[in-house]
């Protein structure tokens, strides 16, 4: 019996051994520290600054210019070492750092405003963008000014540039580009309201606004794994006397797969702040922090939990408020540690839109009875989110609207009303017509959806469960054994690797009959999971669509997630007009592109019972098969559209950065025309050959979207066409082309047309690109036919003169890309068969 409880006693003391762990830290891959203008290297916080020289080869810049100003002039502080040398900029200029690992990276810039010999930088101001994003912009520093930003770089490089303003310089001091670990940020965190989950934050930019010790003193880099400073949360109180401190730093344990002393360090889970309650049963009061912050920008928060307070497991329960939301009702740490106090854990938010400057938090006493009322918070994170333009400075237009956009908003209160009363009458119509037609068919195939098996994560911030991926009660002919995907893809031979994505890796395949296939392979670190594998399986398994890529099949065993599609020989869209090499596309053969990938859109948005919305359209997500016929691919993200007694579905942003439709990160609420402005944005793409973000521009042309528009509403879209379709195009076929993109991207989704009308335009554009019209009294229309439903279920061959409209009828889900829409569109577009 005492052996028995001996072993016992041995095996749980191992099994919570090792649940625990101590880390010494992360070591960067990437870790360049500058000492801007310096001709010696500067040792700051135990990490070494090296001269401006040993990276003057990264730097183009119009003029090489060092500064440097009396140390006796600089305030003493943590950084003042590096503030007495400065690199000046008198025109644009770009540090290009090699990347030796993809991830999120620190970019962290040191200013310190004062006259640097014959430069008098007092009141320099400039603009700095790194990748994709406007970091600063206008910026006057203030005295000694230290800012940090984290920047997820996904290619080989990272490109930091300065712009100075007009008749101004640039200028900085020091400057820090240093990988991150890819488990401190990941894609997922919480909504603040509605309490939803988020995803998306790899695509965000992130400006570190507050970054406090709740209840300890400042902890400097020096004491910090990833060099980062915090700061005590004293200055931030509301109400000093409602708060008090506890520490036991040494008391404080790091679970295994969750947080890590890089996640924060023992100094700052080892304080605490809680409520001055004094054990008093009748206390009822919050603690409340309130920081100022940026107006217009969403914020990432994280919140620092490490119970040191209680005497027993499973006595503390709490909640959190950000401004007045409660964000954790009843919260009880013991969940998220095992039951095991003193255990490091964190949890991740993101707020709405802030319009009032201010953000509080605040944490109280659970409702909870025969619970003594207390309430803890370790540690805070605020970091800014960059807005629909990618910048992380600027203001957003706030304040209240002139009587001009009161009057516009006006007139689309007035047609959105009237769309919906159309909208209703025809959904009666279409639901009419679908049960007459299901009634006498039988019952269709549908896909049942599979449910989750997972485990419980260690905390709210890790992504990793146990257990298996899935469980399918669904058709399993969809279900392939992972032996078999391993045949097909030789192991996953890394040769045979076609691309790489979110989610993971794709290789190329043959099944054992010679079919070549795509296999989308999940990456357990992927930032990218569950959610969109389920949602990738359920939307393709509904449709078949020759404009959508088709999914041949899944595999869900020993935790893997791996998806089977057609392979696409062509690749993607975006390989085909700038960055790879490939031969250019005609226009022809890039019309029919657009046109083909407007189909498939065009049969997400209508062909099924009900609306599905993309959500990711961009160039990349378009594939072109042996015969460059297009198909749209990557429906991760996609959504199920609004009922029909409903405008739109409100949801997380979610959807690719340069491609965002702006109405729908402003409001939250998702429309079908959301996917008619990424699409606008795809044709300006198509027709200019360029990224539809790309920093190393000019300021004006940065945004491909914004540039493109003011030539299209100057008239002169032709002045920036691919220089490979240059006298290639019909100025007709330019201009309807140019009209169809400019209202795709209008303003507000009720004035962007459907994508059955972009379909007929841009056929209407092949038309004119292949024989222009004599004589035609339509041809200035945009929506030349955009009253007629694109839907052609039959088409009589034997009739060259007419087109009746009982011709024309709704099929909720055939393929009806088969039809030839030229042939149909020729005849509409003749005057004799009008």
């Amino acid at each position: 019996m005492m052996a028995c409880g001996i072993l016992e006693l041995f095996i749980w003391v191992s099994s919570i051994s090792s649940l625990f762990c101590l880390s010494s830290g992360f070591s960067p891959a990437d870790n360049y520290l500058i000492n801007c203008g310096s001709s010696t290297n500067t040792t700051v916080d135990g990490r070494v600054f090296a001269a401006d020289s040993l990276y003057s080869n990264l730097l183009s810049t119009p003029q090489n210019i060092l500064a440097n100003t009396s140390s006796n002039s600089i305030p003493s502080s943590d950084n003042s070492a590096l503030y007495p040398t400065a690199r000046v900029f008198s025109g644009v200029s770009k540090y290009t750092f090699p990347i030796s690992q993809s991830g999120r990276h620190w970019i962290r810039l040191y200013f310190y405003q004062s006259v640097y010999g014959s430069y008098n930088l007092s009141s320099a101001s400039f603009s700095v963008s790194a990748q994709t994003y406007t970091l600063l912009s206008n910026f006057t520093p203030t005295g000694a000014s230290f800012i940090e930003f984290s920047v997820n770089v996904t290619s080989s490089s990272l490109v930091i540039t300065f712009i100075p303003s007009d008749n101004s310089s640039a200028f900085v001091n020091a400057l820090e580009v240093v990988s991150v670990p890819n488990s401190l940020i990941t894609d997922d965190a919480n909504w603040v309201n509605p309490l939803t989950g988020f995803k998306g934050l790899l695509t965000q930019a992130l400006e570190t606004v507050a970054r406090v010790n709740m209840g300890g003193p400042a902890v400097s880099p020096f004491n910090d794994t990833l060099s980062r400073s915090w700061v005590p949360d004293q200055g931030f109180l509301v109400q000093k006397n409602l708060a008090t401190s506890t520490s036991k730093i040494a008391a404080v344990m790091y679970p295994a797969g969750g947080a890590t002393v890089d996640t924060a360090p023992s100094t700052v889970y080892g304080t605490c702040t809680e409520l001055n309650s004094q054990s008093d049963p009748t206390s009822n009061f919050n603690v409340t922090w309130e920081f100022t912050v940026d107006q217009g920008f969403q914020y990432f928060l994280r919140f620092h939990f490490c119970d040191i307070v209680s005497k027993g497991a499973n006595q503390l329960y709490f909640n959190v408020y950000v401004n007045s939301w409660n964000v954790a009702q009843d919260l009880d740490l013991s969940t998220l540690t095992l039951g095991i106090l003193a255990t490091a854990c964190y949890m991740d938010f993101v707020t709405p839109i802030n319009n009032d400057g201010k953000l509080s938090i605040s944490i109280g006493p659970s409702t909870i009875t025969n619970v003594l009322p207390n309430a803890i918070l370790n540690g805070l994170e605020i970091m800014k989110m960059n807005n629909s333009v990618g910048s992380l400075d600027g203001v957003a237009s706030l304040g209240p609207s002139s009587p001009n956009t009161k009057k516009r908003m006006g007139m689309v209160v007035g047609l959105s009303i009237g769309l919906c009363v159309v909208v209703v009458f025809l959904a009666i119509l279409f639901f009419m017509c679908r049960r007459r037609k299901v009634g006498s068919s039988g019952h269709s195939k549908t896909w049942v959806p599979f449910s989750t098996n997972g485990g419980i994560s260690l905390t709210m911030g890790s992504k990793y469960s146990n257990g298996t991926t899935l469980s399918s009660s669904s058709d399993l002919g969809y279900r392939f054994p992972f032996a078999a995907v391993q045949e097909a893809t030789d192991n996953f031979e890394e040769s045979w690797v076609i691309g790489i994505g979110g989610f993971g890796k794709v290789y190329k395949g043959v099944l054992n009959d010679g079919t070549k296939v795509a296999v989308k392979r999940g990456n357990p670190r992927s930032q990218q999971g569950l959610a969109e594998f389920r949602t990738e399986i359920e939307m393709l398994s509904q449709f078949r669509h020759r404009h959508l890529v088709s999914l041949i099949g899944y595999c869900d065993e020993k935790n893997e997630m791996i998806l089977i599609y057609e392979y696409m020989e062509n690749g993607t869209l975006k390989s085909h007009l700038y960055g790879s090499g490939q031969p250019s596309l005609s226009w022809k053969q890039r019309l029919e592109i657009c046109i083909g990938s407007a189909r498939g859109l065009h049969y997400l948005h209508t062909g099924y019972s009900k609306a599905v919305i993309h959500r990711d359209v961009k160039s990349a997500n378009i594939l072109l098969d042996e015969n460059l016929m297009a198909k749209v691919a990557d429906f991760g993200l996609s959504k199920t559209g609004p009922e029909f007694d409903q405008t739109h579905v409100s949801t997380a942003v979610k959807g690719s950065f340069g491609y965002l439709d702006p109405e729908y990160f402003r409001r939250q609420q998702l429309t079908d025309k959301s996917d008619v402005y990424s699409f606008g944005v795809v044709l300006f793409e198509v027709l200019c050959a360029r990224p539809v973000i790309d920093p190393s521009l000019p300021r004006e042309m940065v945004n491909l979207a914004e540039w493109a528009m003011k030539w299209q509403t100057k008239g002169q879209l032709e002045q920036i066409i691919d220089a490979n379709l240059e006298g290639k195009i019909k100025p007709e076929s330019l201009r309807k082309f140019g009209e169809t993109a400019e209202k795709c991207l209008a303003e507000f989704g009720v004035d962007r047309p459907t994508m059955g009308d972009v379909l007929w335009n841009l056929e209407y554009a092949l038309q004119l690109q292949e024989a222009v019209l004599q004589n035609d009294p339509d041809e200035n229309s945009t929506n030349v036919i955009g009253e007629l439903s694109p839907l052609v279920n039959d088409f009589n061959d034997g009739d060259d003169s007419t087109v009746s409209g009982a011709q024309f009828e709704v099929s909720s889900v055939d393929d009806l890309s088969g039809v030839s829409m030229s042939r149909v569109f020729s005849q509409l577009v003749k005057s004799e068969g009008r």
